[in-house]
């Protein structure tokens, strides 16, 4: 699987991606052998990129992101995780489950939001002995939208630090929104962003200006949300768009993409994935996967052609764009 660079960095990414959240229990739970059978397909199918955080199930992802690749070379895969949350524990709530956060474990831990350069560092630390890493190769700021100031005056510079002293490879932001993400790549020395969800079949709105920026300042995007949360899954549109129930409008327009897509015989997802992987500004699709089957397809999805035409057909019927 072709693999690229993250902006002036020496870390590679293959074309796709491996995103664990789902192997925190999102939504609902899979078992361990289940989640290592996932990673494990994901690893014969070329995949050499996975990105994790703290925030997915409480450290469960990353503790089992950690065991399934611990038998691996590691020069050979790239591990991204991310700060903003760190982890306290809180055995007053042990009984419970993480409703709020959308994991079902136990919610033995909660989170507090901290971008200070110290709490960059003891959630690095942490997630390290997690991933039982001794490095961790992309380090992202995760969703700091309430908290830029801090994000940016405390939590960047210590990464920057991190990244000059070799600590770790690339620094970036991921964010479900791109206007703040715009402001990190023209106001910091980022190498790379993730953008969930906002260039996708459904939604281009990072397309006039996130992503010329990214390729103008030479910053490397990680594209996740592709399918807006399952709307775009599946042959025919889901029920979901970005964690909700998806509005009648949104869901026709879906339909139409995939009616075209039929024309020219790609499915929706096939396409979806295709339309963000073509863009310049893209180094990795990264796609939450849990199981062997879900791997699967996504790879031979990817590694599909689509036809040119396609994307004229889409814009002639006025289906591209926000």
């Amino acid at each position: 699987m072709r693999n690229t660079r993250l902006g002036g960095s020496r870390v590679r990414v293959s074309r796709l991606g491996f995103g664990a959240a789902g192997i925190g229990n999102l939504y609902r739970s899979v078992d361990d052998e289940a989640a290592h059978g996932a990673l494990d397909a994901a690893w014969e199918a070329g995949i050499r990129y996975y990105d994790t955080a703290p925030h997915y199930g409480l450290g469960l992802s990353e503790r089992r992101l950690g065991v399934a690749l611990a038998g691996r070379p590691r020069d050979e895969y790239t591990i991204s995780t991310k700060v903003g949350r760190v982890l306290v524990p809180s055995p007053g709530t042990a009984h419970l489950r993480d409703d709020a956060g959308g994991f079902d474990v136990p919610a033995d831990h909660a989170r507090r939001w901290d971008f200070s350069a110290d709490g960059v560092r003891r959630s690095l630390e942490s997630s390290l002995d997690r991933l039982g890493l001794d490095r961790i190769d992309v380090v992202l700021l995760h969703d700091p939208d309430d908290h830029w100031r801090q994000a940016v005056d405390e939590a960047y510079p210590a990464l920057h630090e991190l990244r000059d002293q070799g600590v770790v490879g690339a620094i970036g932001a991921g964010m479900n929104q791109w206007q703040m993400l715009e402001r990190f790549v023209v106001e910091t020395d980022i190498d790379t962003v993730m953008l969930a969800g906002r260039y996708t079949l459904l939604d281009q709105s990072a397309g006039e200006r996130l992503l010329p920026r990214c390729q103008e300042r030479r910053v490397s995007v990680l594209a996740a949300g592709v399918f807006n949360s399952g709307v775009l899954a599946t042959e025919e549109p889901g029920r979901m768009y970005d964690y909700r129930p998806v509005a009648d409008p949104v869901h026709a327009k879906a339909a139409r993409i995939a009616e075209v897509c039929r024309r020219h015989g790609v499915t929706l997802p096939q396409a979806a994935m295709a339309f963000v992987a073509r863009h310049p500004a893209v180094a990795t699709v990264v796609v939450g996967m849990k199981t062997t089957g879900q791997v699967a397809r996504n790879a031979q999805l990817l590694a599909k052609p689509v036809p040119d035409a396609l994307w004229d057909d889409l814009a002639t019927e006025g289906l591209m764009g926000p």
